[in-house]
């Protein structure tokens, strides 16, 4: 098992892509035959997460979108901040992120920005006073072999081509006093999301499915 400081390394060195594929390759089948008792998570945003370590403040997943991915209905908006800098490296398919100038708008909003706080399984979207219009400011596509980095609060949306898999190793660093946020309704309410956390079965499919997609990529 490699730790957060040795993946971080080879991520930002790129000169060994094939030992990065061979790690998650081992992960995926240590998951698969129930070596690694971990469960899948259907994120709202269309992709499935396998938290590999999400023990401390360094935190570790791989991350898979299907080729027919679920229609996307958060109850927010697909546009995001992270309270942790992302590092991410694609493995297979394309991911192209899109970076969300916000600007703060008291008198003309297009947006609200709420703030999602995380208890086990269950997401608090908490509506903030904080009001503001959101504008794309570059989009960027990595595609397999590539690395990416994304700063904690800068907001953007991930997606991917449709009928085109992907599936990425991603490394989470939390920023101290971070909050992960979100863009909803201008008069939307807080509220609160349950996640879509997968049986142990669904999770081993799951990984053998995504350790096809990694041994072919």
């Amino acid at each position: 098992m490699m730790t957060y400081a040795e993946l971080e390394r080879e991520i930002d060195r790129g000169a060994r892509p094939e030992l990065l594929r061979q790690w998650v390759l081992d992960v995926l089948s240590d998951v698969a035959q129930g070596r690694r008792p971990l469960r899948a998570v259907r994120h709202p945003l269309g992709f499935t997460c396998l938290p590999v370590d999400r023990s401390g403040p360094d935190g570790i997943c791989v991350h898979a979108w299907p080729a027919e991915p679920p229609a996307v209905r958060p109850t927010t908006s697909a546009m995001h901040s992270h309270s942790w800098d992302l590092l991410s490296h694609v493995l297979v398919g394309r991911v192209r992120n899109e970076l969300i100038e916000v600007t703060e708008a008291p008198a003309d909003p297009a947006w609200r920005v709420y703030e999602v706080r995380s208890r086990g399984d269950v997401d608090e979207m908490a509506a903030t006073d904080r009001l503001v219009t959101a504008a794309t400011a570059t989009v960027e596509t990595h595609s397999a072999g590539d690395s990416y980095a994304l700063r904690a609060g800068g907001f953007h949306t991930s997606e991917v081509d449709h009928g085109e898999p992907a599936v990425t190793v991603a490394l989470g660093r939390t920023t101290p006093g971070g909050c992960d946020l979100s863009l909803g309704a201008v008069d939307g309410r807080s509220h609160r999301v349950r996640r879509d956390r997968c049986d142990p079965a669904e999770t081993a499919r799951m990984a053998r499915e995504i350790a096809l997609l990694v041994a072919w990529g």
